[in-house]
């Protein structure tokens, strides 16, 4: 293919501009990670006992921050840092399933 065969391509399919993404669309294509989570988080609790629990949130909250923070410095908006850093420790936190 060609540069101009892609270039033709990519006007038809994706759209002209940038598009708004939704919190909801976020959560929708990490819900497989985000129902892990949750599972084991409430396994820690019922199992183990508070303390676990806050520990393994606090190892999902941790990443989070750093990468809204790094977003956030790297200038991005609160809410693309905060969709982007949510994804990325969900993405990551998956690590091969």
């Amino acid at each position: 293919m060609t540069r101009n065969h892609i270039e033709v391509w990519n006007r038809r399919v994706l759209p002209p501009g940038p598009e708004r993404v939704g919190f909801r669309t976020v959560l929708r294509g990490s819900l497989l990670p985000t129902l892990l989570w949750t599972a084991a988080v409430c396994l820690a609790y019922v199992g183990y006992g508070v303390r676990v629990g806050m520990v393994l949130t606090g190892l999902l909250a941790t990443p989070f921050l750093v990468g809204f923070g790094l977003r956030r410095r790297a200038g991005h908006s609160v809410r693309c840092a905060a969709y982007g850093a949510l994804g990325g420790v969900l993405d990551k936190s998956m690590l091969g399933l």
